[in-house]
């Protein structure tokens, strides 16, 4: 008898224990799982935050236009994204050596720069425009020529004013555009070439500044931001899906009238895909 009962509590804990077991091993599984569909990937992005309205800090948070187009686009691709400012020349290197997994910041897509980069589909298209004082005689890119031109360094306000100029003038190259700007207000300049929400930007927020912004679609051509990513990445898929989704969806337009107040042309940045 006594030999029957201890079969009879062996197999009892037997039991119990493949119960516990069973249970612990269901409950992790479906926890694994949990943990395994709620992560997500991040993205180190980086950017220049000193281009107003695009990026630039604001209460020690880099905010702008770029910063919530690039955080709608991760989202709609099902990652996460963590900015850093790093400076102009900096952004590129950390891109190059993917050290970043790519850039938003104002990036024009240029066939130069497409040799060391690959970029998105085009999502904002810009000009160059001119800032001068309202009381410079300056009507056109044209009559830069002879003049001192302040500009970001390793910028397309950068290359078109050089063409310009041809050695006609000055070009003064700053490490960003504020730099720039303070350039011409100390007298330092004539003018400062910059993209046209840049310069439109600063006029609104300065109008003690006494300065003016001149277009030359004649000698300005359109320029196309995109992404950029390090050659071969295989993220560009990927945010080209979610770039056009947001286009579709709407979400792309809500971003672009939230920072500038007007609908974007979205068949243009089509087009030029």
């Amino acid at each position: 008898m006594k030999k029957y009962f201890s079969k009879i509590i062996a197999l009892a804990v037997f039991t119990s224990l493949m119960l516990i077991l069973s249970a612990c091993g269901a409950g992790g599984s479906e926890g694994d799982k949990g943990a395994s569909s709620e992560k997500k990937e991040t993205l180190k992005v980086v950017t220049n935050a000193a281009y107003a309205p695009f990026e630039y800090i604001d209460k020690g948070k880099v905010v702008g236009f770029d910063i919530d187009f690039i955080n709608a686009v991760a989202k709609e691709a099902g990652y996460k994204v963590d900015i850093k400012h790093t400076g102009w020349d900096p952004m590129f290197a950390e891109v190059q050596r993917k050290q970043a997994d790519l850039a938003a910041s104002s990036v024009s897509i240029t066939e130069d720069r497409k040799q060391t980069y690959d970029f998105s589909v085009p999502y904002f298209e810009s000009t160059l425009m001119i800032l001068v004082p309202e009381d410079s005689d300056i009507q056109n890119a044209l009559d830069l020529k002879g003049k001192k031109v302040a500009v970001q360094n390793g910028t397309t306000g950068q290359t078109a004013a050089e063409k310009i100029l041809a050695g006609d003038g000055t070009v003064k190259k700053f490490e960003d555009n504020v730099l720039a700007i303070m350039e011409l207000l100390n007298g330092g300049a004539d003018a400062v070439v910059a993209d046209n929400a840049v310069v439109n930007e600063y006029i609104k927020n300065n109008p003690d500044k006494k300065l003016k912004a001149i277009k030359d679609p004649e000698n300005f051509d359109s320029e196309f931001y995109g992404l950029m990513f390090a050659k071969g990445s295989k993220l560009k898929p990927e945010l080209d899906k979610a770039i056009n989704t947001l286009f579709e969806n709407g979400t792309y337009s809500e971003i672009y009238k939230k920072w500038f107040g007007v609908e974007p042309d979205i068949d243009i940045l089509k087009n030029q895909q």
